[in-house]
């Protein structure tokens, strides 16, 4: 495994080339986001798709969430934005997890053939700036086995994987407290999926 630690502050592509490289192999990529770390692979890619789930335990009943670095990257690779999804989007970047139309680009078992998808820009800027230099969005699934808390610390979210992920990027601790708000956008008004650190007031706002 190798480990990238990173300045928050000042990070460039260049320093996050060994995590692109990996995405770009199929690998799986621990990374910090506004809220947790998480696990990020290509989510058109079966393959790497698979090994989030093997290493997660997690079920396939559950779909994987995913990051963009910017709604023209969701637009291009992820899925339609709806009429009310470009209007929360003003939320972003930020911890507001979008349900929209999934594009026919991503593998099934990303949102387990349902046609959706839950998506976000975040205002991580390592985690926005991966996503950017790999070119397309990135799962964001919790770095954690399913049914253990979310990590905020790189080490502690990296100890259940061990060498079986290809890089870790640590950035220091990541902000914790809340996992990020999903809201189900495919419609034409908003409908509370999770709770989380965008309060549903503001969602309200948003959508109007």
């Amino acid at each position: 495994m190798i480990h990238l630690r990173v300045n928050p502050s000042t990070v460039a592509p260049d320093d996050l080339a060994p995590a692109v490289a990996a995405l770009h192999r199929g690998g799986v990529v621990a990374f910090p986001t506004e809220t947790f770390y998480g696990l990020a692979v290509d989510p058109r890619s079966a393959v790497a798709v698979a090994r989030v789930f093997e290493l997660k335990r997690r079920g396939r009943d559950q779909p994987l969430p995913l990051i963009a670095s910017d709604v023209e990257q969701i637009v291009d690779h992820v899925g339609t934005m709806t009429a009310l999804a470009r209007r929360l989007a003003r939320a972003w970047p930020g911890a507001l997890t979008l349900i929209i139309p999934a594009s026919p680009e991503l593998c099934d078992d990303v949102h387990q053939s349902t046609g959706k998808v839950a998506v976000r820009v975040t205002a991580d800027p390592v985690a926005r700036e991966l996503a950017r230099g790999a070119g397309f969005a990135i799962t964001s699934t919790s770095a954690n086995i399913s049914g253990e808390p979310p990590e905020a610390s790189a080490e502690r979210a990296a100890a259940p994987f061990g060498n079986r992920i290809d890089v870790l990027i640590d950035s220091g601790p990541a902000p914790g407290s809340s996992p990020s708000t999903i809201v189900d956008a495919t419609g034409d008004a908003p409908i509370l999926v999770r709770a989380g650190a965008v309060p549903w007031e503001r969602v309200l706002e948003f959508s109007r």
